[in-house]
């Protein structure tokens, strides 16, 4: 969402540079639209994902560039309020990469890891036994709702290339990008 409003703001405030400056910089500004969207759209096809991310870099530099060139004759209030918003949707791109690549640490998986054998193996303990048709029956339950749970927790640590995927979150840039054509 924050990505999204950046990019459309900053597109808004193209409107304080001279009109000859605008036209190539808004088709700029949506090829990183799209760009940006196709970033997250494309994984887990992570090479694919990563030449649309070059791409927006590019984008970004060629925007940045655009926009000094187009300074000289601007009131400065102009430029006061176009280069933060500039500056700003350059941020949350690689803010939302860096979110992109924290996961959970490695130490909590383990600890996850020991944690469930160590409860499989009190259950097992605790239902020797017994009789062995409500055992088995016991068993095959707690296996899968240990299975369960560990997978939905690193699934939910990829939440572009797993089954519960966050696509939703991208409906924003997708209204910004339809705002821009």
């Amino acid at each position: 969402m924050q990505e999204a409003n950046a990019i459309g703001t900053a597109y808004l405030r193209l409107d304080l540079l001279p009109a000859a400056a605008q036209p190539e910089l808004r088709r700029k500004f949506q090829r990183y639209a799209e760009a940006r969207l196709a970033v997250f759209r494309l994984l887990p096809d992570f090479e694919a994902s990563n030449a649309e991310a070059v791409r927006a870099n590019e984008l970004q530099r060629s925007i940045w560039n655009e926009v000094i060139a187009a300074l000289p004759g601007v009131p400065q209030s102009a430029t006061l309020m176009l280069l933060p918003a500039l500056n700003e949707m350059f941020d949350i791109s690689s803010s939302r990469a860096i979110a992109g690549q924290a996961h959970t640490p490695l130490v909590i998986l383990c600890a996850l890891a020991v944690l469930a054998l160590f409860c499989c193996l009190l259950a097992g303990y605790g239902l020797a036994g017994e009789n062995p048709l409500g055992s088995a029956l016991r068993m095959i339950g707690f296996a899968l709702i240990v299975t369960l749970t560990i997978f939905v927790i690193l699934d939910l640590d990829y939440p572009r290339v797993g089954l519960i995927r966050l696509d939703y979150a991208d409906q924003a840039l997708i209204d910004v990008l339809a705002g821009m054509r």
